[in-house]
């Protein structure tokens, strides 16, 4: 193992950033969280809108790529067919860009939005709520790993190049030291991403056991549950990605699809498709201005740092390991079919989702005739919301479940591409590498969980948000400047 690090700066350095910050995290974690919290505070001062610019200017840009000409260069050669069907495509896109997340924030969100409404609107609060959800799930976080991929893939398939973030620049714009300053930013901001869904995902899975079983489950089993989700991961990623990422996946979406459904059919299918229309039809037609701040779309700096910027540094952190899985797994097909598939199929899936969960949770808090905030814990508000359908302890067990493998093919894809960054951007990376990024990422999510339990008023959401909304800021730059030199230096090749 040791003979991985022989003449290979980038995984050592990279590696040894982030044992120091396990490290410091594990030793000093009161000090952490304060010194976190208060760069986090600096960065929301400064640099929140920007988020919110780079992320209307992503859709705008990968848009405009799909529908012009240049829309139908494949990726790949050019008689080439797709290398994984569009059932299976679909699902490791789906599984490794959102998975957990959309369990986590089924209910809890929507029905947040609901009782707070953001902004001032001529609809009902329902619909604002169904909105503003869309609006946070939808084709500004895709766009993010779309932009990516696109110029992932195309220097991949199109232009032969090693599997590198640094190799999305031009040679001779990118010197040694810079390219090696992008990928170690880049493993950086994948690696604390990662990490941040599979805090929030086993808080949330031991949410869910303390709500059915008592409060009898603790910081223990969060960290124990850490250590099964990495270890299965591991042995996915071992696998690959047809023997074990692949099939994952696939089962990802055969359950989602299945708990959706019964969820659909025990509930007023008429009001939830009437819902979905209507809040998908108002979220086009907000999504500019929505996505600027701009007037009474604005819902206040307080609300933006809480929602807004959070979720955009979330996209941002996942963006790297996310868009350049879509790209390793979309050789055979073209811009405009991966641009738009990675736009519309998963955004409109989520929304369909958030429409089912949420309209279900508006009629049950109409059944109540008061509200109390049965929803408002984030970690436990889709089992609460179980207790209202047939076969409760069915559904909640199927969920946790699921939010175990969802967890499983976020780690182990994002494995599998750190592993290519670190081989030296081998598309089917050595082992030894995936098996040692398997065991960083364990350290580095038990430090996480350390960090989120450092004081009774911290949870792992509280210093996931802050953390995120730190390491996610140079990237947001790179992002910048990589899709102004890609448009410039790519498009007329």
């Amino acid at each position: 193992m040791l003979g991985l690090f022989k003449n290979n700066k980038l995984l050592s350095v990279s590696t040894g950033l982030l044992v120091l910050f396990s490290a410091v995290v594990f030793f000093f974690t009161e000090w952490s969280y304060q010194s976190i919290e208060s760069v986090s505070l600096w960065v929301r001062s400064y640099f929140g809108y920007f988020y919110l610019y780079l992320g209307l200017g992503c859709v705008l840009l990968l848009l405009g790529i799909a529908i012009s000409p240049w829309g139908k260069r494949k990726l790949g050669q050019a008689d080439e067919k797709p290398e994984h069907s569009t059932w299976a495509w679909a699902s490791m896109l789906y599984s490794t860009g959102m998975g957990a997340g959309i369990l986590l924030r089924a209910v809890q969100e929507p029905v947040f939005m609901q009782q707070n409404p953001p902004i001032p609107t001529n609809t009902t609060p329902e619909i604002l709520a169904l909105e503003f959800t869309f609006y946070q799930w939808g084709f500004t976080a895709w766009a993010f790993y779309g932009l990516f991929a696109l110029v992932i893939g195309y220097a991949l398939f199109v232009k032969n190049q090693r599997v590198l973030v640094s190799r999305s620049i031009p040679a001779r714009l990118n010197g040694r030291k810079r390219a090696a300053i992008i990928d170690v930013l880049a493993i950086l901001t994948t690696v604390f991403g990662l990490i941040a869904a599979v805090g929030l995902g086993t808080a949330q899975i031991t949410g869910g056991l303390d709500h059915l079983f008592g409060d009898i489950f603790g910081l223990g089993t969060t960290l124990l549950l850490a250590i099964l989700i990495s270890s299965i991961a591991f042995v996915s990623v071992w696998l690959g990605v047809d023997r074990g990422i692949k099939q994952i996946s696939k089962f990802n979406i055969l359950v989602t699809l299945l708990l959706l459904a019964f969820v659909l059919v025990n509930s007023n299918v008429g009001e939830i498709l009437l819902s979905f229309g209507k809040a998908s039809l108002q979220y086009l037609i907000d999504f500019v201005p929505l996505s600027v701040a701009w007037g009474h779309y604005n819902p206040g700096i307080d609300f933006l740092t809480d929602w807004t910027f959070y979720y955009w540094a979330f996209w941002l952190a996942w963006a790297p390991f996310t868009g350049i899985f879509i790209a390793r797994i979309s050789r055979g097909r073209t811009l405009r079919q991966m641009l738009l598939g990675v736009l519309l199929l998963p955004s409109l899936g989520t929304f369909f989702w958030f429409s089912v969960f949420g309209t279900s949770a508006f009629e049950i808090i109409e059944g109540w005739g008061a509200y109390n905030n049965e929803f408002g814990n984030v970690f436990s508000s889709i089992f609460v919301f179980f207790e209202s359908y047939p076969l409760p302890s069915l559904l909640n067990g199927v969920t946790i479940l699921l939010l175990i493998s969802f967890l499983v093919t976020s780690v182990d894809s994002a494995v599998f591409v750190l592993s290519m960054f670190t081989d030296r951007g081998n598309p089917i990376p050595d082992r030894k590498h995936r098996l040692l990024w398997s065991v960083i990422i364990l350290l580095a999510t038990l430090a996480l969980i350390l960090l989120g339990n450092a004081k009774p008023e911290i949870d792992v959401l509280v210093a996931v948000q802050k953390l995120l909304i730190i390491t996610s800021l140079p990237f947001a730059f790179f992002m910048v400047a990589m899709a102004g030199i890609f448009m410039y230096f790519y498009k007329k090749t």
